[in-house]
């Protein structure tokens, strides 16, 4: 009999309705949230639902910046960060034993030199199998169709508000920079907190220079200022207060002597790194958080794991050919920020820089569909590095095809949520995930990571 994908059964007998603690005032809370069917469907543990006492945050406090390398589209986690062989493994995969890892050699050759850096997340779980529900859940931590989901800021906005108060004259740099795109911005907060969205290119921004000269900009600066007071006083609202420090923002950069060379990389770095947008996207990101100069937060798209059909295909988008883009690009990433001092004496950039790689959920497991792929499913997987994270763990064990959890591999006992990834990557950077804001458009408290203050979601310590 066929599975059915969206849901998980919980091995007690405890369900939505007869589980420890349920009660009515909690199931109004939850269902306020405008969750998808999956949530109800997919609960295997009590204490989702279970309204528990306020908790101490638990802040790690370990890393400074993070790169968040995001794989749109949905990579299969069987076949690389979970491997599952079959009839289905191509025999090029060349399945590997690290220790207890096996690991897809031939697909992930290159990264195979830092499994002691990596540390995977085998139990993780989406709330939904559809791509751009799924993918702004994963970026905000919440339900974008919810009440709060439609302003909510994308992670890397918080981090940037959040380490606003820590910044020195010297970090002129956007706090949350993007490379390849995201699919979330400010939300709500100030527009100064929104991605700065780049496009890679060898010579850096082409904007920062002015073509008239500075002597001209500067008049011109000068000009604008003399003649567009109301912008800055606030007097005509949000949007021109939101201009004005654009403005400002852009002025700094153009300002600031060689900040250009922070954007660029040489030919030599284009080809280490793969000869690839994506490997020149990672380029950017190691001098962002190497050059310490206020960005906190990078993230990094990768598009193209959407593998309906030709998953193991040899040529056009197969995960061969995102495999090696993937590969070919985050080795070098992890040797160069190993190598890299940190701004700490006797620290890597590593160390100080907690490395994630995602995407929106996984794809189905065992041999392939029909049309030679695999399609979308709720089990996924979640590599991290550096940060304080300890490398060369394995958190969750799954059923030999990769359907169940075995074993969650941590303390909380049920499937990682992308809220448990945001609390994760707040309490590694120590940014309270539990903080509710009263300053959201609606008036009911805007909760970074939602239910965290009562204990459902939580970071996951065993990775450090």
């Amino acid at each position: 009999m066929k599975k059915n994908l969206n849901c998980t059964c919980a091995a007690d007998g405890s369900t939505l309705f007869s589980g420890e603690g349920f009660s009515r005032r909690r199931f109004l809370r939850v269902a306020g949230t405008s969750l998808v069917a999956s949530y109800f469907a997919d609960v295997i543990a009590p204490p989702l639902l279970f309204g528990a006492a306020s908790v101490n945050p638990t802040l790690h406090s370990t890393a400074k910046n993070c790169i968040f390398i995001f794989l749109s589209g949905g990579p299969s986690q069987v076949d690389m960060w979970d491997l599952k062989e079959g009839a289905w493994t191509p025999a090029n995969f060349t399945p590997t034993s690290y220790g207890a890892v096996r690991w897809p050699q031939g697909l992930l050759p290159n990264t195979a030199q830092h499994l002691n850096k990596l540390a995977l997340i085998r139990t993780g779980m989406s709330w939904a199998a559809v791509h751009p529900l799924a993918q702004k859940w994963a970026q905000i931590s919440r339900n974008p169709s919810g009440a709060t989901g439609g302003f909510a800021p994308h992670i890397g906005a918080v981090v940037s508000l959040e380490t606003q108060t820590k910044r020195a004259i010297t970090d002129v740099l956007p706090g949350f920079v993007s490379l390849g795109g995201t699919s979330a911005g400010a939300g709500y907060f100030p527009a100064s907190y929104a991605p700065f969205t780049i496009t890679p290119s060898q010579t850096g921004l082409a904007a920062l220079a002015h073509p008239d000269g500075a002597a001209r900009l500067n008049d011109r600066w000068n000009l604008l200022q003399s003649i567009d007071t109301d912008r800055a006083s606030g007097v005509l609202g949000r949007d021109a207060t939101d201009m004005d420090s654009f403005y400002d923002q852009a002025k700094v950069l153009v300002d600031t002597p060689n900040i250009n060379q922070i954007f660029s990389f040489s030919a030599e770095e284009h080809a280490r790194y793969g000869t690839t947008t994506f490997g020149d996207s990672l380029v950017i990101a190691r001098n962002l958080v190497a050059a310490n100069r206020g960005t906190r937060f990078v993230h990094v798209t990768q598009g193209g794991w959407d593998h309906h059909d030709n998953i193991y295909g040899a040529q056009g988008n197969s995960l061969y050919s995102q495999c090696r883009t993937l590969d070919n690009a985050l080795a070098p990433l992890l040797t160069d920020l190993s190598a890299m001092p940190g701004s700490e004496a006797g620290k890597s950039l590593l160390d100080e820089t907690l490395v994630v790689i995602l995407g929106e959920f996984g794809r189905t497991v065992g041999p392939l569909s029909g049309n030679g792929g695999r399609d979308h499913f709720l089990r996924m997987s979640v590599a991290m590095a550096g940060g304080g994270v300890k490398g060369g763990r394995i958190i969750g064990t799954t059923d030999a095809l990769g359907d169940r959890a075995v074993d969650y591999g941590w303390s909380a006992k049920r499937d990682i949520r992308p809220e448990d990834i945001t609390a994760t990557i707040y309490s590694a950077l120590g940014i309270d995930y539990t903080i509710i804001r009263p300053d959201d458009p609606l008036g009911r408290g805007f909760e970074y990571v939602p239910f965290a203050k009562e204990g459902t979601y939580k970071p996951v310590s065993e990775l450090f």
